[in-house]
């Protein structure tokens, strides 16, 4: 289970891993908490006055094109998009609208995910660290609730209305923007002669934000590179074609980079890291260390 802030943040975070584990025969369940009802349309082709009129519905028939591409399952949590703020923080949301997703109480927020939990009965979640990944008020409540979720699930004492207690077994963070694969990218595009999109962002990097070392795992799925980008292409309003996104040859991201990348933050089984598999160490109840 990959539990999501908005329509398209599955395809940028672990869209290749969740491919592969499909193809695999593995069951894999995207959780949208939002529809990304208030988010902007990101690609100037799409930046049209009916489209902002129908961003709702067309953000889910984008969803809906990308996770069959990508071959998972998916469901919606149901909340609303709180919308981007500068220097949002989050232990003050009262500047956000009335719906936001990012208002709703952390209890309250949480019952469904616990209810989508129990249903489906992953082994592993996936979801964003306690910086959201960026400081987006849905992706920052986004990992609140889904740390609040991976505990509860399991307890019979906790929303007993949300169906029979299930405890998923490993928690893992995106962990796909770090230093080390940036620069890696980099020299590797340097190198070749060839421009690289990342000096800018390398020489405004601040080192105390990287967090290369906090990586346990890296999931080789270079060859499912070709369907992320598809997934991603086909969020339309987000992500524009000619972009940043696509300015790396797939060439070179699997010669240099041919993983992506998670930190393991908690788990009831025995695994070793580092890792090259989520699943490491699930393989019977009987590894459920109590």
């Amino acid at each position: 289970m990959a539990v999501h802030a908005h329509p398209d943040d599955e395809s940028s975070k672990g869209a290749a891993t969740m491919a592969r584990y499909v193809r695999e025969g593995v069951d894999v369940l995207v959780v949208t908490c939002t529809g990304g009802e208030r988010g902007d349309v990101l690609n100037p082709k799409m930046d049209r006055p009916e489209v902002k009129e129908s961003i709702t519905e067309i953000r889910r028939a984008e969803m809906a094109r990308a996770r069959e591409i990508l071959g998972v399952k998916q469901a919606w949590l149901g909340f609303v998009d709180s919308g981007w703020v500068e220097n949002y923080d989050p232990a003050d949301p009262s500047g956000l609208p009335e719906d936001a997703f990012a208002r709703v109480p952390v209890e309250q927020a949480a019952e469904p995910l616990v209810k989508l939990i129990r249903e489906f009965k992953p082994q592993v979640i996936l979801t964003y660290d306690e910086e959201g990944g960026y400081p987006h008020p849905d992706h920052i409540h986004t990992h609140v609730i889904s740390m609040a979720a991976f505990e509860a699930a399991g307890d019979p004492d906790r929303y007993p209305e949300a169906g029979a207690p299930w405890q998923p077994l490993k928690l893992y963070y995106h962990m796909g923007f770090t230093r080390s694969r940036v620069v890696a990218l980099h020299e590797e595009l340097l190198a070749m002669g060839e421009d690289s999109p990342y000096g800018e962002w390398l020489a405004n990097w601040d080192d105390k934000d990287d967090k290369s070392d906090r990586v346990t795992t890296r999931v080789p799925c270079g060859e499912f590179f070709e369907l992320r980008d598809d997934a991603l292409r086909a969020h339309e309003t987000q992500i524009d074609p000619d972009g940043f996104w696509f300015r790396v040859p797939l060439s070179v991201q699997r010669r240099r980079w041919p993983t992506e990348d998670y930190e393991l933050v908690r788990s009831l089984v025995d695994s070793t890291v580092p890792e090259d598999d989520l699943f490491a160490g699930v393989h019977t109840p009987a590894d459920v260390k109590g």
